[in-house]
């Protein structure tokens, strides 16, 4: 199938992408053809973030989406910011020492699965093509150039043979291919090698978030209240931040971020987080209340440091899937939807002007060079590297002093150039964790949070999580930092199994809920994450 444009991901970077295209067409007076293809069984199934949303990307992209009825319902009417000292104890810190980038006036806490449903409708009312529960494979490349994506056969067994209702992978081809997977996309991991795009930035760097949705009594609501936070459970060695975001109708967000740098290899982020609900500041929002969702997604967090070359031959990575993300802000919806859009102008530009495609849109640079979306990732670029290099204490302060005083333009930067991947110190070297069993009150685990994610994947399709050497894990892993494969997946995906005494690792493919936190934090880099068959993995109705 044949298209002018080609998006992968139906997330608020491709949604707007497709969105700004048909906008363009029809200011033109053109007629562009827009595929978006959708690995989730629906628009908004595989989508997951806090969210705290700004809406500066929203109102250039829609400026009457009030009138259209966008589920931005919860404006933001307070900050809480806390530094927890430990499991009793936590500290508020006053506004004005807070990084004026933390501080949302004019923001709106909402479901990105909602938003992202809504833009979806908004996209096909102009005449964009949505293909959900199609999960793009591979990259078309011909003569060097991207010419569109396969998409996965549907209906084979686990040894690669078809079953009943097989249906083969159409190639669904483009002038240009938008890639808008989200964080460690497989495809854009590919082309990002495959055309050496980052060779000349610092390493990416990423972390985990884990979220739950909760309805909690009237009496412990205040809507609109957001809440951030650093310190306990995590550490300097072992660094991340939490958050409680209250929506509407007594629903509220509880989340923990880990950084994928930590270097214990006994961390479980699954169980840090469920330790973490027990502190009295979380619990007394949460007590009496109602477990209601449960989900986990990488974040690409490097920020413009980290950014890749972002055009190929034929295309684009935008939004997450190159790392647009402000840290500094802890959002990156809007940014995504602010690359997308540019993306958008600089393809329809060469199309309008005759362009066959299979080019690097040339006009795509300079424009993002001359937005503010550029600005933003400038003024935020220390951010998480001053953290990663001097902790959350003073690189907080230097993170204050940067954004407050000098508006995020230090006359110098920081780089943050060790990998996640490589950051895990031997077992033997460190403390060994213990964990509390979960109360099923306000702790959890992890088999009835996946249950709550909704997650199903035909158990008799070919796993999706590649061992490049499946003896790594027993034989190197398990020694050196007993295996942390089955503690940092967030879903038991990863366990080592003992019998007759002798350990062998096993795969539950079925669990996985599209993290990809096993791509990225494997100290061996030998697991890679490909897209299972369409329409699987989870599906967050609210999240």
């Amino acid at each position: 199938m044949q298209y002018d444009v080609v998006i992968v991901g139906g997330g608020p970077a491709g949604l707007s992408a497709a969105i700004r295209l048909k906008q363009l067409a029809a200011q033109a007076g053109k007629d562009l053809s827009v595929c978006l293809v959708e690995k989730g069984s629906e628009v908004g199934a595989h989508i997951l973030s806090g969210a705290v949303f700004e809406p500066r990307a929203l109102n250039e992209l829609i400026p009457d989406w009030k009138e259209k009825g966008a589920p931005l319902k919860t404006p933001v009417a307070r900050d809480d910011v806390y530094f927890f000292l430990n499991s009793r104890r936590a500290l508020r810190m006053p506004g004005v020492l807070v990084p004026k980038t933390m501080h949302n006036g004019g923001n709106y806490i909402i479901s990105l699965g909602h938003l992202c449903r809504w833009l979806g409708s908004q996209a096909e009312a102009l005449g964009v093509e949505i293909y959900p529960g199609f999960a793009a494979q591979e990259a078309i490349i011909e003569d060097g150039i991207v010419r569109g994506v396969v998409m996965g056969d549907k209906g084979v067994d686990r040894n690669g043979k078809p079953r009943d209702g097989y249906t083969p992978g159409l190639e669904l081809r483009g002038k240009y291919t938008l890639l808008a997977e989200g964080s460690r996309g497989h495809i854009g991991k590919r082309l990002m090698e495959h055309y050496r795009l980052a060779e000349d930035v610092d390493p990416q760097h990423y972390a985990i978030g884990l979220k739950e949705l909760w309805e909690i009594p009237a009496a412990n609501f205040h809507p609109g209240l957001v809440m951030h936070g650093a310190g306990w459970p995590l550490d300097n060695a072992n660094p991340g931040g939490s958050f409680l975001y209250h929506l509407e109708d007594h629903k509220v967000a509880v989340g923990l971020i880990v950084d994928l740098s930590y270097r214990n290899p006994y961390l479980s982020p699954f169980d840090e987080f469920q330790r973490f609900k027990h502190h009295p500041v979380i619990a007394q929002y949460l007590k009496g209340g109602r477990r209601l969702a449960y989900g986990a997604r990488a974040i690409t967090k490097g920020g413009l440091n980290s950014l890749p070359q972002m055009t190929f031959p034929g295309g684009m990575l935008i939004g997450c899937a190159a790392g647009t993300l402000n840290f500094a802000k802890i959002k990156g919806s809007h940014t995504a939807m602010k690359s997308g859009m540019l993306a958008a102008e600089a393809v329809a530009s060469s199309l309008f002007a005759g362009g066959a495609g299979g080019d690097e849109p040339g006009s795509y640079l300079a424009a993002f060079r001359l937005s503010w979306l550029y600005d933003e990732l400038y003024r935020s670029r220390n951010f998480g590297a001053a953290l990663h290099r001097f902790g959350v204490l003073i690189g907080g302060a230097i993170n204050f002093i940067e954004q407050n005083w000098f508006g995020g333009k230090f006359p110098w930067t920081f780089h943050d150039l060790q990998p996640d991947h490589l950051t895990l110190k031997p077992a033997a070297e460190m403390p060994k964790l213990e964990y509390p069993k979960p109360d099923g009150t306000l702790s959890f685990d992890k088999m009835s949070s996946v249950f709550l994610s909704s997650t199903h994947h035909e158990e008799d399709q070919p796993v999706h999580l590649k061992l490049a050497d499946p003896a790594i894990p027993m034989a190197r892993n398990l020694p050196l930092y007993d295996e942390p494969a089955q503690r940092y997946c967030p879903a038991g995906v990863y366990e080592v199994v003992r019998e007759g005494g002798i350990p062998r690792f096993q795969i539950n493919a079925q669990n996985c809920v599209h993290c990809k936190t096993c791509d990225i934090k494997d100290p061996a880099q030998n697991i890679t994450w490909v897209a299972p068959e369409g329409g699987g993995g989870p599906h967050y109705a609210n999240m």
